[in-house]
């Protein structure tokens, strides 16, 4: 046994001595942080437990270093100290437990409990008020001067405090903060990294860190880095007695101070608030892996002093790991409703947030190309609460030479059809309407509750039936009869029943959520609505459709000598032809209350240097096509893109039996009138986001009955957003763009006219 703690011991010690040289000098970590700290806390508890066989240079001895060797180093005034680590309630309660036996027996702690950020530390040094410098933590006591990086982050203060009239700031005050990237920042570097064809980044921290360490200044201003400020160091003259009026002097001071910090009167209120955090951390901006829960009296913490490099009056409570590394060991393929292909690794199993993964999503194959995922690489994986599990790249540093590239099929796995990858998509498609997989697909959220909402016909009993030749579309459930399904196995009297009675109930679905079933690309519940608010019928919507695409035909016979002669090689010529190929989107929203047309087509297609008349002739093939599409690009709510999946939709000649079939059978086809109680929220537009006392649908219902309008994002254009329970981030979107966020009895109160605080 002695022996088998010996070994152990020394196996976490060199595997963590590699797991730093990866991560720290060659930039090229292995695992994340989450399986570091597991690997970590297992060596400490060991030679907790063991102290003999602790080794010299064990990594629990050291507190890590960012140093890096180009830069000038900076001495901290005080240890920047890292935090223990909490994984549940019961280490919360033991970290508690070992504190009161250091403070005297009458003490009473108090928490302050705030999010754990997940970027790279850094110290502000200000003098008189002035930014002098910035450094990184570096090892604790020494770290890399970035002064001119972090005076490009915009939301680090130069001067403090911001309001004049706050009075002086102290003559010297240094504070500690986290340098990182915001969601979307993140993912807009990418999209440029990707656009560039260069490798997309992997991990946000680590790129924060190497943005913040630029030799040139000019390149980390490039960067959307956000700073939030945290703790005062050390300064000249403060007196504060607690970490919240610590929190409320630096807001004070002009410093982003991260929203959210609760003051939490005993362990008990800080264990409760947890579980909220955790639930809504994939909502927040940024990035968070658990909370830091520190004694708010800041006597009291000196008091408990430090053990080792951790500071015993602050713990970090990590969140169950997100993200973790296994071996991708094959792909399955699988094509949805529309056809979309997607590939989906298969993994060795690995533990991610509660659930072992062995199955996880590589979004589409130019992404595993952007990314250089291969098969046979150790990659990193991410699970985000009850999101699919997906691979967000591979540790390139783990590759031995053996991995294979991941290419496209050139054929549909499930019905041979050559696949497609329409011009300017990312996904390739398999084209047949008629493909097992897509019918099954199809079927399978057609009857799905939100749809038709038919029970009785799951996965199972849609497989019997398109095995038994009784159904190959949509339509063909609503023809079915009791002989035949009796005859099927499994299939008793009650149930064949029951199974008509739903089908014969859905016939009168409302025709909103009869459009909702249809699947078509982009059109959920909420554009159904939208779709219903303008159109009458499934007639109606038909030709519509149909006359846009007679028109976009009729244009595309106009443009087409010019497409013809157009050169291939000239930038300029092949972004003029992509909008000639493309009008519905191209050129119609462009131009839908132009009232000079012409003009318009003739600066835009000035490069090409065309005849006025050929212009002209081009001017007067497109209003046509304007008028015949108005109905739909005019909907707010409609992108370009949307109404071109719309008409292709309704123009599909296999779409229109299906819908002629599903007619036949008596299904709903056309609008209801809507109930109108009032006109209190007359030309208002709400968004919708939370947890409501009642059905979303409900609320959604009485704001239409009384005039308004309910879109599901968040623009300029919204009058109020309605936040319930758990909002998420369209109530900091809201925020953002300046619209008013209230909450459900606000709501209510201004149907009934009363007055309301527009706050929230």
């Amino acid at each position: 046994m002695s022996q088998d703690i010996q070994e152990r011991i020394s196996e976490l010690s060199a595997e963590l001595h590699q797991h730093n040289y990866q991560y720290h000098v060659l930039n090229e970590p292995l695992i994340t942080d989450s399986e570091y700290d597991r690997l970590f806390a297992e060596l400490s508890e060991l030679e907790a437990e063991y102290p003999a066989f602790a080794l010299p240079g064990s990594p629990t001895q050291r507190v890590g270093s960012d140093l890096a060797r180009d830069f000038a180093k900076v001495r901290h005034p005080a240890s920047i100290l890292s935090l223990a680590n909490a994984f549940d309630e019961t280490d919360l309660r033991n970290w508690e437990e070992r504190n009161a036996r250091i403070l005297s027996a009458d003490s009473e702690l108090q928490y302050v409990l705030q999010p754990k950020l997940d970027g790279l530390a850094i110290v502000i040094t200000y003098e008189n008020g002035v930014l002098a410098r910035a450094a990184t933590r570096g090892n604790g006591e020494v770290g890399d001067d970035v002064t001119a990086n972090v005076k490009t982050i915009r939301s680090v203060p130069l001067r403090i405090p911001v309001n004049p009239a706050l009075g002086a700031p102290p003559a010297r005050l240094v504070v500690r903060g986290e340098i990182l990237f915001h969601k979307d920042a993140f993912r807009e570097l990418n999209r440029e990294q990707l656009a560039q064809g260069a490798p997309a980044y992997i991990n946000a921290r680590n790129t924060a860190s190497g943005s913040l360490k630029q030799k040139d200044s000019r390149e980390t201003a490039k960067r959307k880095l956000t700073a939030y400020v945290y703790a005062i160091v050390d300064s000249d003259g403060l007196n504060l007695g607690s970490e919240w009026e610590s929190l409320r002097f630096l807001r004070e001071m002009g410093f982003n101070v991260i929203s959210g910090a609760a003051l939490c009167q005993d362990m008990d209120d800080a264990a409760k608030r947890l579980p909220a955090w955790e639930t809504k951390r994939d909502d927040l901006p940024f990035e968070i892996d658990g909370m830091v829960l520190k004694v708010d009296s800041l006597p009291a913490a000196r008091e408990l002093g430090v053990v080792g490099k951790d500071p015993r009056g602050a713990i970090a409570y990590k969140f169950p790991a997100e993200e973790a590394t296994t071996r991708l060991l094959g792909l399955t393929i699988g094509v949805g409703r529309t056809g979309r292909v997607t590939p989906t690794a298969q993994l060795e199993p690995v533990f991610i947030g509660g659930v072992t993964v062995s199955n996880a999503s590589l979004h589409n194959y130019e992404q595993v190309a952007a990314l250089d995922i291969r098969l046979g690489d150790r990659v990193v994986v991410k699970r985000s609460g009850d999101v699919i599990p997906y691979v967000i790249g591979p540790v390139i540093g783990a590759r031995c030479g053996s991995e294979t590239a991941i290419l496209p099929p050139e054929t549909c796995p499930f019905c041979d059809t050559t696949l497609i990858q329409p011009e300017g998509a990312v996904d390739w498609f398999c084209p047949n309407p008629n493909c097992s997989e897509r019918v099954m697909r199809t079927l399978e959220f057609f009857v799905s509750r939100g749809a038709m909402d038919i029970e009785g016909m799951g996965p199972q009993t849609i497989s019997a039936l398109i095995d038994e030749s009784l159904i190959e579309d949509e339509a063909d459930i609503f023809y079915l009869n009791a002989e035949p399904l009796l005859a099927l196995e499994g299939f008793a009297e009650k149930k064949v029943e029951n199974l008509l009675a739903s089908i014969e109930r859905a016939k009168s679905r409302p025709f909103e959520q009869v459009l909702t079933s249809l699947g078509i690309d982009g059109v959920g519940a909420t554009v159904a609505g939208l779709l219903t608010d303008n159109f009458s019928s499934m007639q109606d919507l038909l030709d519509t459709a149909r006359r846009i695409r007679a028109a976009d035909l009729s244009f595309a016979h106009t443009v087409e000598p010019l497409l013809a002669d157009l050169p291939t090689e000239d930038a300029d010529s092949k972004k003029l032809a992509l909008r000639l190929r493309h009008p519905l989107t191209e050129l119609v929203p462009r131009y839908l209350d132009a009232d000079d047309l012409n003009d318009r087509l003739a600066r835009l297609f000035k490069p090409l240097g065309l005849a006025p008349d050929f212009l002209h002739e081009i001017a007067v093939s497109l209003q046509p096509l304007i008028a015949a599409s108005r109905p739909l690009q005019a909907i707010d709510g409609l992108g370009p893109v949307l109404v071109e999946n719309i008409v292709a939709w309704f123009t599909d000649a296999h779409n229109q039996k299906v819908l002629a079939k599903m007619q036949a059978t008596g299904v709903n086809m056309r609008a209801e009138e809507k109930e109108v109680a009032g006109s209190a929220l007359a030309n208002l537009t709400f968004v919708l986001t939370g947890s409501m006392s009642v059905p979303r649908g409900e609320l959604k219902s009485l704001v239409e009955a009384n005039g308004g309008k309910v879109t599901g994002s968040v623009s300029k254009k919204t009058s109020y957003v309605v936040a319930g329970d758990s909002p998420g981030s369209k109530v900091d979107k809201a925020v953002s763009n300046g619209v008013p966020v209230i909450s459900e009895a606000d709501l209510r109160a201004l149907i009934a006219s009363q007055p309301i605080a527009t706050g929230g």
